[in-house]
């Protein structure tokens, strides 16, 4: 049968682990815009229309 106390202890790491989601959360979020390019120094690509040969 679970003390008291040792109820506190549960909330308390569960309280942990969802500071510990959160930062990495933030940190996946923050490294994912560092890494993203800006719309404008992309290149427009060219598309590729030799599959449309039979369609015309």
């Amino acid at each position: 049968m679970p003390r008291k106390g040792d109820e506190s202890a549960v909330s308390r790491g569960e309280q942990i682990q969802a500071a510990e989601r959160e930062a990495a959360k933030r940190r996946l979020l923050a490294q994912a815009e560092a890494d993203r390019t800006p719309v404008g120094e992309t290149t427009r690509a060219v598309p590729d229309r030799r599959w449309r040969r039979g369609q015309r």
